[in-house]
């Protein structure tokens, strides 16, 4: 057990004088509480406890004005030991690690200890350390346990925690209180669907993990290598495979396929080969997938219960689209998000209008990062790309400029690229205006969809099959295939206003679980996991 410090009296009176004002006379309790809630008064407003550790003051201001709102009455004891409700409590934090949380954070040894004593001071002791660690057990679970801008500048979303009272009112009045925790933590079947993995992966950890597969030539269609029964073994493991569903050593069949649902639940080329990145991936251990369903079930509780009836979801992890309607996908896409040093942010805004045959103003930092050095060179080098120099009077030459003379610091003019398939942006884009100038758009690099890794763009998100995009958006506006064709069509621009703001959501999510109970990876492409796991170590509230 962590070593429990003295809380000085000193602190306890500064706590009481600023933040309690309670009467010396003594609270008659109800008689079951009696002893207990005499203990409680004296801790609370005299300090004569051994429960605190040093720097908790602090937060201890919440509970200490919890209990003198309720005239000390305890919460989760009585006299002669712990409530139903305590022992339910104490269950929960113990196993918080269903949550990717560490049960020792809320107290549980310390906890444990007292509980069953029938020493008053001891359980009104027990009675406080449940009350803060309900508190912060209760936050975490509701909206995560670290906030996500405080060490990642790049995620703009900012859940909000219930305050400290309303979590214990809603404890105090549950008649049961396993279902209210249930209230408490996200009420979305993907939290639930992680959960519920999650505790499986645990139970195969525990029983020895993941039979590694031994390092060797890429495997291929129709190759005979005693490597293969090794493989299938672990796809059966994995839940890739039907148990008994392949024998023997030859590469075929549905040891193949079982490869190919592998590499689709991994974002990798379902080509079915074994090759280096598809061995590197099956050879991970079980517990290091543990350790990111984990900190995605933090992500998970960062979000919101529900988008909303109609809106876009982006996985930049996944580096995927899909529209949903009343929990339902109606369309799907691959994307190109933007490089690791280009990464896109997570946030969520609303899309508000369509812009078909968009010009492209190229952003300050690529003209003069990328495009000077090429007009240093040669002064027509923009103009097979249809890229204008524009000034505050309109188009300039650019054969009368000296680019020479200009610099990121003396750069005067715009670049702006024409509509037409040669435009950056391609034939349509999708505006949901934002401080960051990002949105969707289209792209006439198609051949970047072939790739499972798509990580080119500046920041924006390019967007596969962008005509079916616009139909499906623009079907609430009694848009068809054909009036979307005919705005492509005419080539200038022309932008459509949305009737209704769509929501959009961008997110990265490293793990996840569909609806067919398939658990699902992705290659941490800006290195946000780590950063992560970081902060929730750092927010640890003891450390061994």
């Amino acid at each position: 057990m962590k070593t429990i410090r003295t809380v000085s009296n000193l602190c306890f009176l500064f706590l009481l004088v600023t933040f309690v004002t309670v009467s010396t006379a003594r609270v008659t309790l109800a008689a079951s509480n009696e002893a207990v809630g005499a203990a409680l008064q004296d801790i609370v407003t005299g300090g004569h406890s051994t429960v605190g550790t040093d720097g908790d003051d602090e937060r201890l201001i919440d509970v200490l004005v919890y209990y003198e709102s309720r005239n000390f009455k305890p919460i989760w004891v009585r006299d002669n030991g712990p409530k139903h409700k305590g022992k339910v409590l104490l269950e929960h934090l113990q196993a918080a690690e269903e949550h990717g949380l560490v049960a020792t954070d809320y107290w549980v040894d310390e906890i444990a200890e007292r509980i069953n004593s029938l020493d008053p001071q001891v359980l009104a002791e027990a009675d406080l350390l449940m009350t803060r660690a309900f508190i912060d057990f209760g936050r975490d679970i509701n909206a995560g346990r670290v906030e996500p801008s405080s060490f990642n500048r790049e995620l703009h979303i900012y859940p909000q925690s219930l305050g400290a009272a309303t979590i214990l009112d809603g404890a105090e009045a549950a008649d049961n209180l396993g279902p209210y925790i249930e209230t408490l933590m996200p009420s979305t079947p993907r939290y639930a669907r992680l959960r519920t993995m999650l505790a499986e992966y645990r139970v195969v950890a525990a029983n020895g993990g993941w039979t590694p597969v031994p390092t060797g030539e890429t495997l291929k269609e129709g190759m005979d290598d005693p490597r293969v029964i090794t493989l299938a073994t672990r796809l059966t493991e994995m839940g890739d495979l039907v148990e008994g569903a392949h024998s023997g050593s030859v590469y075929e069949g549905a040891v193949i396929e079982a490869v190919k649902q592998f590499q689709y639940r991994h974002g990798l080329d379902q080509d079915g080969v074994v090759g280096p990145a598809t061995l590197a991936a099956i050879n991970v251990p079980i517990e290091e997938r543990i350790a990111i369903m984990e900190i995605n079930l933090e992500r998970r509780r960062w979000m919101p219960d529900t988008f909303g009836d109609y809106y876009v979801f982006v996985n930049l992890a996944d580096q995927f689209l899909k529209v949903v309607e009343n929990d339902r996908t109606i369309h799907t896409a691959l994307l190109v998000v933007g490089k690791p040093y280009h990464r896109t942010p997570v946030f969520t805004n609303e899309m508000r209008y369509i812009v078909f045959n968009p010009y492209w103003n190229v952003p300050r930092s690529i003209s003069v990062n990328e495009y000077l050095p090429e007009l240093q060179a040669n002064a027509g080098a923009l103009e097979s790309r249809h890229i204008k120099v524009l000034s505050g009077d309109g188009e300039v030459s650019p054969y009368s400029i000296n680019w020479h003379e200009l610099n990121s610091n003396n750069f005067p003019y715009r670049l702006r690229q024409d509509p037409g398939p040669w435009n950056a942006l391609g034939r349509v884009k999708f505006m949901f205006p934002n401080e960051f100038s990002v949105y969707i758009h289209d792209t006439p690099s198609r051949s970047l969809f072939d790739r499972a890794t798509r990580a080119f763009s500046h920041g924006c998100m390019r967007v596969q099959y962008p005509d079916q995009l616009a139909e499906v958006l623009l079907a609430r506006q009694d848009w068809d295939a054909t009036r979307v064709a005919s705005a492509f069509d005419q080539g200038d621009k022309f932008v459509v206003g949305l009737t209704e703001p769509i929501p959009v959501h961008i997110t990265y999510l490293t793990s996840w679980v569909n609806k067919d109970m398939s658990v699902h990876f992705r290659t941490d492409i800006y290195d946000r996991d780590q950063l992560l796991v970081s902060a929730m170590q750092d927010s640890r509230r003891f450390t061994e």
